[in-house]
């Protein structure tokens, strides 16, 4: 195995990236210590790299990794996923974002024609997906892509947040691609990955090499893909080898359930309330484009839970009645609000922060 990125002979660039996008993808793939994004001076030695954390819940973390921590998930995704030459890959986010450097990096290292098409208009991207084999992309990319119309396209691999039934069911009515949900972090790469025979709750089987351990209803991952440390401070966990990045979930027959971040969960008349269960049931109704669950003081019981939402407001009263009957009077959000620009982080995730503080 490869211990640094290289550029594959037959890997090609195409489309309108700007030069700054081809630089530094010409750096990454020569096998140097690089970041893209961040401040701060270089730690990254040679057989390293520096990336980012998201930022949904606090400022976006340096990270540290060997670049041979991502090179076995290419070996192992040219097999699930038929990555190599002569197939076109196409990333919908900026560089600075682990998921599109990620599959920007694989399908150069592998021989694929990579498609990058961060910084460009939802619509154009929608069309120029078109010409790709293979997308990389995160929920929220894709449900900004309007008119998408995907035949030749063979496989749409999602991560950053959980796949709802209804973005899955427009997926399948434009395009016959595979779709495969996988549950990852920065700091962790792959966990699990799920295809179309897996439950649609689920996030499903750990993923080639990985061995999940909950405790207490915690995450624990061990596997050849983990990053080697925080440039500074972070939050994942180590115990001997095993990693945790706070999140809560369940293994049943074999297949991972998540419920939430442990640092989003909030106890609301005495319960435990998990946004991310609630954000799910909300995304699943027709015309939401964005939402995002988050508490608020109430005199009279502490916290209540307050839902942020983008798209057709029509769907208000359906909304709150189906939450109530999932999660009860008192745990559902009391109320909806609605708002119609939405903050985005490089991610392509909702600024938790930003909301918060707007709320």
């Amino acid at each position: 195995m490869k211990e640094r990125f290289a550029w594959h002979p037959m890997a090609r660039l195409v489309g309108d990236a700007p030069i700054l996008q081809h630089a530094q993808l010409r750096t990454a793939l020569s096998g140097q210590p690089f970041r893209i994004g961040g401040a701060g001076e270089l730690v990254a030695a040679q057989g390293q790299f520096e990336t980012l954390t998201s930022g949904s819940l606090s400022e976006p973390r340096r990270i540290l990794r060997s670049m041979a921590s991502w090179i076995r998930s290419f070996e192992v995704n040219a097999g699930l996923f038929g990555i190599g030459p002569g197939v076109r890959v196409a990333v919908l986010g900026g560089l600075e974002q682990s998921l599109a450097l990620y599959g920007a990096v694989e399908a150069l290292h592998l021989g694929a024609e990579l498609h990058y098409l961060g910084g460009m208009r939802p619509d154009r991207q929608a069309v120029a997906c078109g010409d790709v084999d293979v997308i990389y992309a995160t929920p929220a990319q894709l449900r900004l892509l309007p008119g998408a119309n995907w035949p030749r396209m063979s496989r749409i691999i999602v991560g950053g947040s959980k796949l709802d039934a209804r973005l899955r069911a427009g997926l399948a009515a434009i395009t016959p691609a595979v779709v495969q949900e996988f549950y990852g972090a920065s700091e962790a790469s792959f966990i699990s990955l799920a295809g179309p025979d897996a439950p649609l709750e689920s996030v499903g089987r750990p993923y080639t090499g990985v061995e999940i351990d909950l405790r207490g209803g915690e995450i624990w991952v061990r596997s050849p893909y983990l990053f080697e440390r925080y440039i500074g401070d972070g939050s994942a966990v180590w115990d001997q080898g095993w990693l945790s990045v706070g999140e809560m979930g369940r293994l049943e027959a074999g297949y991972l359930y998540l419920s939430g971040r442990a640092g989003r969960m909030v106890t609301v008349a005495d319960q435990n309330v998990f946004p991310e269960e609630m954000e799910a049931v909300m995304a699943d109704f027709p015309g939401i484009i964005q939402v995002a669950v988050l508490p608020e003081q109430d005199a009279l019981r502490g916290v209540v839970m307050v839902a942020v939402l983008q798209g057709d407001m029509a769907q208000e009263a359906q909304i709150l009645a189906r939450s109530r009957s999932v999660f009860g009077v008192l745990k559902a959000p009391r109320r909806l609000i609605w708002r119609q620009d939405w903050p985005l982080l490089p991610s392509g995730k909702t600024d938790l922060r930003a909301l918060q503080t707007w709320l």
